[in-house]
């Protein structure tokens, strides 16, 4: 019997964080393709559309009216998907018709005044301004709320109906599915060997280097080892981090150095504005604030759906839907891929 490799033959692997598997199936790599290969013609976006909601002085649906900003806007979400009060549904003893109360807040910030720049186009500067935004939100409403997501769907085919660049927040008077597999899955990993999970994890990746992107001083990039998406990252600080308002300005610095430049590789990769959905992970905040969460690590996740060209989008079907997830390109072939790319973006290149 040949010697297993884990670029050619099938195997599994385990995420210890959410404590699952997925299927590696890297000779699938090898069949032919007959789907569509060709670069779609990119939109031409303004830098101001009067009929963009998110630009500055616009008016949007609830008729209030945008400031004229020059940096970050942040505003309550008009269509929140939780509110910040409202009646709890009624207890019921049936353990097949469990419900619970659901309190939260939403907002929208956008990044930048100007519709037609994105994260990797902007100066490093105005990206340090967009974390510094972040580590505010994650502190005000971190005071009352148990979770603060903050996440960013980019691109049409992540669903985002506008160009202007933008992230959205979701604080939650509960803890979410992930972040909640997460607090227990760090815990149990942080009472067994007396070390963060995370903080174990990238001291073993930086040993080896195989699946490591990009690292600054600071932070590290890199396509995790279990990773599901064909071109799914994982940025970590190098240091124990709980939380974004943990970081120090050094850090701060050179978190926007690495988001621009590993933002930049995705762009270049198809020489396209690269779609994805992403969002930070830290310890939880509200009660937790006064609780010991040694065992938590920082970290932000990008989930890009781009496989073999800027059209193609892998889907989450059939036998991922009904069994486990799957990919074809290795993890170790998605970080080297990624590594090999420019750092100049490619508009730059071409201007």
């Amino acid at each position: 019997m040949a010697t297993f490799d884990p670029k050619e033959h099938p195997h599994i692997r385990y995420n210890p964080l959410m404590e699952n598997w997925v299927t590696v199936s890297p000779h699938r790599m090898k069949r032919p393709w007959k789907g569509q290969v060709e670069k779609p013609e990119e939109a031409v976006i303004p830098r101001y559309d009067p009929s963009n909601s998110l630009c500055p002085g616009n008016t949007r649906s609830s008729g209030k009216v945008n400031p004229q900003y020059e940096g970050t806007f942040l505003f309550d979400n008009d269509f929140p998907a939780l509110l910040k009060d409202g009646p709890s549904p009624p207890p019921n003893s049936d353990p097949l018709f469990q419900s619970a109360p659901a309190y939260g807040a939403c907002q929208v910030m956008c990044f930048h005044p100007h519709s037609d720049l994105t994260l990797p186009l902007m100066s490093q500067s105005e990206v340090r301004e967009v974390i510094d935004k972040w580590t505010e939100i994650n502190i005000d409403l971190g005071k009352k709320y148990t979770w603060v997501q903050i996440f960013e769907n980019k691109g049409n085919i992540m669903g985002c109906s506008n160009p202007h660049p933008h992230c959205q927040v979701w604080a939650s008077s509960y803890l979410p599915n992930d972040p909640a597999t997460k607090h227990r899955t760090q815990k149990a990993y942080y009472d067994k060997h007396q070390v963060p999970m995370l903080v174990d994890y990238v001291k073993k990746e930086l040993q080896n280097k195989e699946r490591v992107v990009l690292e600054n001083e600071h932070w590290v990039w890199l396509v995790p080892y279990w990773a599901v998406w064909p071109y799914e990252t994982m940025l970590l600080p190098k240091r124990h981090v709980l939380r974004l308002q943990d970081l120090t300005p050094d850090e701060r610095d050179a978190l926007a150095d690495i988001m621009k430049k590993l933002l930049t590789k995705y762009d270049n990769l198809f020489e396209v504005s690269f779609p994805y959905s992403m969002g930070w992970h830290g310890a939880p905040t509200g009660e937790y604030l006064q609780e010991d969460n040694s065992h938590w690590q920082l970290h932000a996740l990008y989930f890009p759906p781009l496989l073999r060209s800027a059209t193609v989008k892998k889907f989450m079907v059939g036998y991922e839907m009904l069994a486990q997830s799957q990919r074809d390109l290795t993890a170790e072939q998605a970080a080297e891929k990624l590594l090999s790319l420019p750092d100049v973006h490619y508009k730059s290149r071409k201007s």
